[in-house]
């Protein structure tokens, strides 16, 4: 009987691209893994946005470039701040029995990380303290962990390299370094660094490799997919081909607004106040912007500050949109099932093989599942089809019901 080996990564695909492919086949091959298991968010990402298209159409990009098995993060960790959805997609990996977890950052080299993890750890009370007395002045939660972990730093006799929290695929792969260490985890952590392009940066025409950001801003720059082509695989664009002809169009905050800002006026400041991440009377202010601005752009000028970030904000929305309280948030603290939403020969081979030693259970039907997160997840799609069809018949409600895992040959 063999015993196939699995490797981990953690990711959006919105959408897949080239530097996506480079991850997958670096992950299995630095390694030695037989197959990829990739866990992804579903159909709102961590920026608080929604996909550019659903979590489906991205594990079939996934699935024909690579990956073998696509599980679904769960929408409390996909939508949160990078220590929980590090801690959510830690957790199905470990659960889903790899042995070593692969992520990209602008480090390069996991050496740094470990050494971060270990100076914090020494640091103990008085990193906290830094972090709570930053957040007391106004600054946002990853500036405060970024002030405190500068202020250890400095503080430090090691001159060894430390990872450069300041950068945000370094960020996240710190997280993923802290949730494993904390959890116990007895996964290693690789770690590929990004190359040509840089987490936010513009697509380069001559270059093969362009950001999910800069992918988006030209597809949405030219409204034509002919503008992305050299950054994206064959079965990328004729994924993004199929979505085109199917919906009404791909997903993006401009065209959820009109809902977006129904929902805002029908709810009122008193509901808005218990929507997860809404605080210190934000509800106030998203009221007012949704009664001014006909345009989501005019809405979040009026909202953002200093205090709040854009993607503090986006996240908020995503909660209004989808209706995620403060109470069901902390309903959901640990993650409790694995989601499949797709996979190859070989990834069944694993799954056939692995089936009683995973931690948590493997759902592949909604319908044979009762759980609270999934029943959210379920919801948050139907919430995405709706935007997606602005509301018309066009609208796909229920799919989660009525789509089986992908398999790919």
């Amino acid at each position: 009987m063999t015993d196939l080996k699995a490797s981990g990564i953690i990711v959006e695909y919105n959408p897949f691209h080239n530097g996506h492919l480079h991850h997958a086949e670096q992950a299995k091959k630095l390694t030695g893994s037989d197959i990829v298991i990739a866990v992804m968010s579903g159909n709102f990402l961590q920026r608080g946005e929604p996909a550019f298209v659903d979590k489906w159409a991205r594990a079939s990009m996934a699935l024909e470039n690579g990956v073998d098995i696509v599980l679904e993060l769960p929408y409390a960790f996909a939508t949160s701040n990078a220590p929980s959805f590090a801690r959510g997609a830690i957790g199905l990996l470990d659960a889903a029995q790899c042995s070593a977890f692969c992520f990209g950052s602008e480090d390069g080299e996991v050496e740094p990380f470990e050494r971060s993890l270990r100076l914090i750890e020494q640091a103990g009370d008085n990193y906290e303290q830094i972090v709570k007395e930053a957040v007391g002045r106004g600054l946002s939660y990853p500036k405060a962990l970024n002030e405190a972990y500068t202020k250890v730093a400095n503080s430090s006799t090691n001159e060894e390299p430390l990872a450069d929290l300041s950068k945000p695929n370094n960020i996240l792969g710190f997280h993923y370094m802290e949730a494993a260490a904390i959890s116990g985890s007895t996964m290693k952590g690789v770690t590929i660094p990004r190359i040509v392009a840089q987490y936010h940066d513009d697509a380069v025409e001559g270059n093969r490799i362009a950001s999910a950001t800069g992918i988006r801003k030209s597809f949405f720059g030219s409204d034509t997919l002919g503008a992305v082509t050299d950054f994206i695989p064959d079965a990328t664009q004729a994924i993004l081909l199929d979505w085109q002809a199917e919906n009404q169009s791909f997903g993006s905050w401009p065209s959820f607004y009109p809902m977006l800002r129904f929902t805002i006026l029908r709810e009122g400041p008193e509901r808005l106040a218990m929507i997860a991440d809404v605080t210190e009377g934000i509800e106030n202010l998203l009221y007012r912007a949704a009664a001014n601005n006909g345009t989501f752009e005019d809405f979040m000028n009026e909202v953002k500050s200093k205090r709040y970030t854009w993607t503090r904000i986006q996240r908020m929305l995503t909660h209004v949109f989808t209706g995620f309280t403060y109470a069901k948030r902390n309903s959901m603290k640990t993650p409790s099932y694995l989601r499949l939403l797709g996979m190859t020969g070989a990834g069944r081979l694993y799954l056939n093989e692995h089936k009683k030693r995973l931690k948590l259970p493997l759902v592949s039907k909604a319908a044979a599942f009762s759980n609270p997160s999934l029943d959210f997840d379920i919801h948050a799609s139907d919430m995405y089809g709706l935007g997606i069809g602005s509301g018309t018949s066009s609208s796909r409600i229920g799919v989660d019901y009525h789509t089986h895992p992908i398999i790919v040959h």
